[in-house]
């Protein structure tokens, strides 16, 4: 049996997580991408945890539906756009202290019955890529206007989450979208299918603003606002008055690129 074949097997609890120590993160997730593996829930959700990546994410990757436990609850999209695009100035340790904030926040129970996020773009995704891209952006309860901006125009990034093929722009557009989802840019390269160098870097932001909007997931519509008042208050952000689609970026200052 190939070792692809044997990390895709549901291991018992007893058995230890030897295939980690054993296999590049790429080949695991490569693995799962391209499979559209059959792998237990259970499983996943322990390989994420092995993985630091969020179960929901791993699960769209393997193509396995995602729980609504797992999910965002409603929220108004206004408020979301604002959070992110506050978030979005914050640099390297005032991100790291607005995460622990976030952390910090009492998770309260939905008031109404769970609304499974919409899907990003009116059509659906048609090329297996675009589907984890859409699914990923939804588990964060995000649409195309609500992500922060990137440096890709909207017209790009619907078309990403509707027919994302390889191109000669992939990789560029791989840069600026890992981040804000909190992914390293090897791990979604593996998951592209794209190959990575080192050379490579965020566009504008790295995964460490991602992590605070994975950590935001369960956060109400009104936690979300005082989240963003945190994040003025630490980046000491100033109001024009307008919307400035652009935040600083601080992605040349990422300790994962020295």
């Amino acid at each position: 049996m190939s070792p692809n074949r044997e990390l895709m097997r549901p291991r018992l609890s007893w058995q230890p997580t030897r295939y980690l120590h054993h296999m590049e993160r790429a080949t695991i997730l490569s693995s799962l991408a391209a499979s559209r593996t059959d792998t237990a829930p259970q499983r996943l959700t322990e390989l994420a945890a092995e993985l630091d990546i969020p179960a929901a994410d791993l699960l769209v990757v393997a193509g396995r539906p995602v729980p609504a436990e797992l999910l965002p609850p409603e929220r108004d999209a206004r408020v979301m756009r604002q959070f992110a695009y506050r978030v979005s100035y914050c640099d390297h340790s005032q991100l790291a202290a607005l995460e622990a904030f976030v952390r910090s926040l009492p998770r309260v129970a939905a008031p109404g019955p769970f609304v499974r996020p919409t899907w990003p773009y009116p059509r659906p995704a048609e090329t297996r890529f675009a589907a984890v891209l859409g699914g990923l952006i939804r588990n964060r309860g995000f649409g195309i206007r609500e992500l922060p901006f990137m440096g890709l125009s909207l017209s790009t990034l619907y078309g990403m989450v509707w027919r994302w093929e390889p191109s000669p722009h992939r990789r560029q557009q791989l840069c600026a979208v890992a981040g804000p989802l909190g992914w390293t840019l090897p791990d979604l390269f593996a998951v592209a299918d794209e190959p990575y160098a080192e050379e490579l870097h965020p566009v504008l932001h790295c995964r460490h603003l991602g992590r605070v909007f994975a950590a935001a997931v369960p956060l109400t519509t009104a936690q979300l606002i005082e989240t963003g008042e945190e994040a003025d208050r630490l980046s000491v952000r100033a109001d024009h008055g307008v919307w400035q689609p652009v935040s600083q970026g601080f992605a040349e200052d990422c300790p994962d690129f020295p």
